[in-house]
């Protein structure tokens, strides 16, 4: 998918994929609180996940999924890109998205798929002192395989919360749905023992006494695959067509 990095509007989003004729139904996120480095800890797989980015969408995940709420950091940006990085230090991770019919597994094309997420320290662009700034923020509208691609830095965790990535699918006009990807505990761990992450240590916020993590289901948690000075993850979402 070409890394386009001319914003297009929202409005201009929910028409491509409206054309599909498309009725979303993914999981969501409730209301939070508030240079890419090398790292010898990348090099430890998550044993948990073996799927990769590459290969994702050949056995998809077909289970409908959760919807709740939005949070407060999101930003209507409809930055169009799939390198949402902008120098931030971090673990660089090669994030896919893959788009599914819950019913038949089949790949969804031209769904506008939003991500934004913390960076490695614990920090929001375009809120808490970094407005302005759209680090690790970013839109892609998703392929005929049904895949949607970001590269972006493996997310730190701030205070009260699991680490997690929000989402926002869009595949029709009208329709619009949010939610959260989360991470196991074996790849957090493999992670946060490397700078810039070490420095912090690991998350307060375990996901089995997350709140959001309970109410997803812990059906979107990425599959993860460490290797050496990068990081690629996979996620399927089912979804439901009109």
């Amino acid at each position: 998918m070409a890394d386009l990095e001319t914003p297009l509007t929202r409005r201009r989003a929910l028409q491509l994929a409206g054309s599909l004729g498309l009725a979303a139904v993914i999981p969501a996120c409730a209301t939070d609180d508030g240079s890419a480095g090398s790292t010898d800890a990348a090099a430890t797989t998550a044993e948990a996940s073996t799927e990769t980015a590459a290969t994702a969408t050949a056995a998809p995940d077909c289970v409908l999924m959760p919807e709740l709420t939005e949070g407060p950091y999101y930003l209507d940006l409809d930055l169009v890109r799939s390198d949402i990085t902008e120098g931030r230090p971090g673990l660089p991770l090669d994030l896919r998205v893959n788009v599914v019919d819950a019913g038949s597994c089949e790949p969804l094309e031209g769904a506008a798929v939003d991500v934004w997420h913390c960076d490695a320290e614990g920090a929001y662009s375009g809120v808490q002192g970094a407005e302005g700034e759209t680090f690790c923020r970013g839109v892609q509208l998703t392929d005929a395989d049904g895949a949607a691609d970001f590269r972006t830095v493996f997310p730190g965790w701030y205070t009260g919360r699991a680490v997690h990535i929000h989402i926002k699918v869009s595949a029709d006009g009208d329709q619009t749905h949010t939610g959260q990807l989360f991470f196991d505990p074996e790849t957090l761990s493999a992670v946060y023992t490397a700078e810039p992450y070490a420095a912090r240590g690991e998350p307060d916020q375990p996901n089995e006494t997350d709140g959001i993590y309970a109410e997803s289901g812990g059906v979107t948690v990425v599959a993860v695959t460490l290797d050496g000075e990068s990081s690629s993850g996979a996620i399927t979402l089912g979804i439901e067509p009109a």
